[in-house]
């Protein structure tokens, strides 16, 4: 005589603990490991794109230069003000910082600028110079603080073929 087993044929349960555990310990090992990005977003003005601003005759039309052999600064009404060479391959941010306070001082008003970039210059360098234009690290009571400079930066294409004006022809270009 041969017995019969009965099957059992109810449904298993699941058993998740073990999966439950294991996100347990991922959860906080993945957000440890992420990597937070910040975005920084630079509002530019490209010229021509104002038709109806017609600026004033006498007023300072103050355009940088940025080549990879150094930094040019000039009005493009009257001439070069200011010629900064690279040194060793690296602008000269300072020099140029130092420039534009002296120009700011003087035109305390004047918000805008025109970058003019030469099309061997790097993006890194683009941005750093973006950044020079725009602020210079001022203290005010005891903390550093960003000072205004020319916040308003328009960006124009360098001749492929620019070179930086001559320290003699620089010199009767006038001064800061």
């Amino acid at each position: 005589m041969r017995r019969r087993h009965r099957r059992i044929t109810g449904s298993p349960e699941l058993d998740i603990t073990a999966f439950l555990n294991l996100m347990i310990v991922l959860v906080p090992v993945l957000l440890l490991g992420m990597v937070f990005s910040q975005v920084r977003m630079i509002e530019l003005n490209f010229p021509g794109t104002q038709s109806g601003d017609v600026p004033p005759q006498e007023e300072l039309k103050l355009v940088v230069t940025l080549i990879p052999e150094g930094i040019e600064i000039g009005d493009s009404e009257r001439g070069v003000i200011k010629v900064l060479p690279a040194k060793a391959g690296e602008q000269n941010y300072a020099e140029l910082r130092f420039v534009l306070r002296q120009i700011k001082t003087r035109m305390p008003d004047k918000t805008d600028i025109v970058l003019e970039v030469g099309p061997e210059i790097d993006y890194q360098t683009l941005v750093s110079t973006m950044d020079t234009v725009r602020s210079y690290p001022a203290v005010v009571a005891a903390s550093v603080v960003e000072g205004e400079l020319f916040p308003d930066v328009a960006l124009m294409d360098a001749q492929e073929d620019r070179q930086l004006v001559t320290t003699s022809s620089s010199a009767s270009g006038g001064g800061v």
